[in-house]
């Protein structure tokens, strides 16, 4: 296992600050670091730094503005954006959860295995957010802000290490997980049920051995056999029951980020993009009416991506707004679902990376994906998607993946699918046009570590900049 650290010396500051105690026990810092990062993956209310709805949900055109198109719709990102997202993920997230394990682990203050096991999945998780998000990240090095021997300016490790540290910890939170074992509080996603933890850690696993497989076949290709072969040690998603997804609530501070930006905050910048709607309608695809709702005459319509606010602000009225299930107070923020977990099999399938029905697999997918919103799958819908490719895989998972930006931003930059149509005429793009393939590096790390950052930029290209291809990228 890899033991993980800091990025900066603001770290080291929250580490002792002694408003923030060291010996503050697990089931409170467990739920802050869980509300926090999947907060920060799903919506994030902060203007500029909404990182999935003014970011990878609007690039990956589920959604489109109908003004400030220079809010992400056009490519464009503040210097908040990126130095934001990435100060909050390593300091509410990654923090907390490195304190869990140290206090949980043997001889900690709390020992807890359970604990122990749930810090380091959520650790990897929020880890893997980053790497995917910026490229080489610090890593081996991170959150050591406060060790015997700190570490305040950490090297930056290159993705393809950081992907064998995140896949060997999953590995070890599964043993760590002990169904019948210590009992846990304050788990806001599975409510204790430790073996829906071991299920989420190892389908997590899963994803990112099915990410990497293009690079490092024959460790994925083992990785996928040893999951898939025993289920007994193993177990993943069986179900949706299993997906990991925080359950919002009634409470202010912890309603559901769409609704807290749409409805709370009163805010119409959004409408559904023409790309989702013209796909789901040519697919008759029912998802549709829970993505969107009609406009005013009825029907479902979306504009392109990227039009300037002149033309953009002419769609406020007739564009389909997004779904009214994604925007209640208590609608639920998705890590990772059981469709998800078989469309990442069928393309494992197809591969050739395990055995099994890439078919079979496909539409156990999409089933789930339709079951996860109360609809049914029928014949017809499976017949006119037609016989598996890895095309279709890739479109059904974008499908699938609405809300959940960030993901299907990732699978668009690894595989360069679903092809997106040619963009509109009218349509004005900052980034010479292209659609942006990770975020900088924020502006701190050149003030507080600015040799290793640029050792960093030359593990991609040298630019810190959004158009360098990350390493698991196939095309």
């Amino acid at each position: 296992m890899l033991t993980v650290s800091s990025c900066t010396g603001d770290f080291d500051a929250m580490n002792t600050d002694p408003n923030n105690p060291t010996a503050l026990s697990p089931q409170y810092l467990l739920p802050y670091g869980i509300e926090k990062v999947v907060d920060r993956s799903w919506g994030g209310r902060d203007r500029f730094e909404r990182l999935n709805l003014d970011g990878a949900m609007l690039w990956m055109q589920y959604l489109t503005r109908n003004i400030y198109s220079n809010e992400g719709d056009n490519y464009g990102l503040s210097v908040a954006f990126y130095n934001n997202n990435w100060k909050a993920l390593y300091n509410d997230g990654l923090v907390n959860f490195q304190r869990m394990v140290s206090l949980s682990q043997p001889g900690g203050k709390f020992q807890n295995t359970n604990y122990e096991g749930i810090a380091m999945v959520m650790r990897t998780w929020t880890f893997s957010l980053l790497t995917d998000l910026y490229g080489p990240i610090p890593y081996t090095e991170a959150l050591k802000g406060t060790a015997e021997q700190p570490v305040y300016s950490p090297t930056y490790d290159e993705m393809d290490k950081v992907y064998a540290g995140m896949l060997a910890d999953l590995k070890t939170a599964n043993e760590k997980l002990v169904v019948g074992g210590p009992a846990v509080s304050g788990d806001i996603l599975y409510n204790g049920d430790i073996l829906k933890w071991k299920k989420f850690a190892n389908s997590l696993r899963l994803r990112l051995a099915n990410r990497q497989a293009a690079k490092k076949a024959t460790e994925s290709r083992a990785i996928m056999a040893e999951i898939l072969g025993d289920p007994a040690k193993y177990p993943v998603f069986a179900s949706n029951a299993d997906n990991a997804s925080l359950k919002c609530t009634e409470v202010l501070s912890s309603n559901n980020e769409l609704y807290l930006v749409m409805v709370n905050d009163s805010r119409t910048d959004w409408n559904v993009s023409k790309t989702l709607v013209d796909k789901l309608t040519d697919l008759a695809d029912p998802r549709l009416t829970v993505y969107a709702q009609p406009n005013k005459d009825g029907k479902y319509v979306g504009h392109a991506n990227g039009l300037p606010d002149a033309i953009a602000t002419t769609y406020l009225g007739s564009s389909s707004n997004i779904g009214t299930y994604f925007i209640q107070k208590t609608s639920p923020q998705v890590i990772m679902t059981y469709g998800e977990l078989n469309l990442i099999l069928a393309e494992a399938a197809l591969d050739g990376d395990i055995s099994g029905s890439a078919q079979t697999y496909f539409e156990k997918g999409m089933t789930a994906s339709f079951e996860q919103y109360g609809l049914k799958m029928t014949d017809t819908y499976l017949k006119t998607v037609g016989t598996v490719t890895r095309e279709k895989v890739m479109e059904q998972k974008w499908i699938a993946l609405f809300g959940q930006g960030l993901e299907a931003w990732t699978e668009y930059r690894r595989t360069g699918l679903p092809v997106l149509p040619a963009k509109d005429p009218r349509a004005v793009f900052e980034n010479d046009g292209v659609l942006p393939t990770r975020l900088p590096y924020p502006t701190s790390e050149a003030s507080l570590n600015n040799a290793n950052l640029a050792k960093a930029l030359t593990m991609i290209g040298g630019k810190n900049d959004t158009k360098a291809k990350l390493w698991w990228s196939e095309k």
